[in-house]
């Protein structure tokens, strides 16, 4: 399999370089920027799978750097991972075409995660998956369909649906569940989470998400496909 390449921006270095080994670790190809002119270089000169974004740096910031990219016809996904908590800033970021984004400090885990969900989004597009007996989850538009009709379902049923997705046949935290559906303005609360997995189990069938009590979820064969 081919290694996934990631732009990074960011200007603090000792934080760029520790980003830097972590997902050397996880066998990404990581190239760094520390400034918005460098990356734009580097974004016209390579090929990438994902770009990681900080906004507030030199010469131009990230969201103008993003703003540019997207005018040049690229689009390939962006995470911001930034410090700014305004909803204005999060607001320009999604404006400007971001795909998702996370609040410093965060843990790595978490980043890795959102990572390998953009990733395999993306990798699927045009691609059906079998979830259950005439089901399909349609990764391009984030639609499932039973029985060739589209299901109005709502968005944490469907990211919830993608993490399992991520976590097939494997044991997945509570904790991991929260912090992909809720962001940390939200409100979360168990009976909330317990409608969301309820509303899931009615689409794949109740045998396929397991509890296990005081951890969280095991996944058996969701992905059919």
């Amino acid at each position: 399999m081919n290694k996934r390449k990631i732009l990074l921006l960011e200007d603090d270095l000792l934080f760029a370089q520790t980003m830097v080994d972590f997902l050397e670790d996880e066998n990404y190809i990581i190239d760094h920027a520390q400034d918005g002119e460098e990356a734009l270089e580097k974004a016209y000169e390579n090929v990438y799978d994902i770009y990681l974004l900080d906004i507030n740096v030199p010469k131009l910031n990230g969201i103008e750097f993003l703003k540019q990219i997207r005018e040049n016809g690229v689009q390939t996904p962006v995470i911001f991972l930034t410090s700014y908590k305004d909803d204005d800033t999060i607001n320009q970021c999604f404006i400007s075409g971001c795909d998702d984004y996370l609040r410093k400090p965060f843990k790595v885990n978490e980043l890795l995660l959102r990572i390998s969900a953009i990733l395999k989004r993306t990798h699927h597009v045009n691609n059906i998956i079998t979830i259950a007996p005439n089901t399909v989850y349609k990764f391009e538009t984030r639609k499932i369909i039973q029985n060739n009709i589209e299901l109005q379902i709502p968005l944490k049923i469907i990211q919830l649906l993608e993490l399992f997705l991520e976590y097939d046949n494997k044991t997945i935290s509570t904790d991991i569940i929260i912090n992909r559906l809720w962001s940390v303005d939200e409100q979360y609360s168990d009976g909330s989470l317990r409608n969301y997995i309820l509303g899931l189990r009615k689409i794949v069938g109740k045998d396929k998400i397991i509890n296990i009590k005081k951890f969280g979820y095991e996944i058996r064969g969701l992905n059919c496909g």
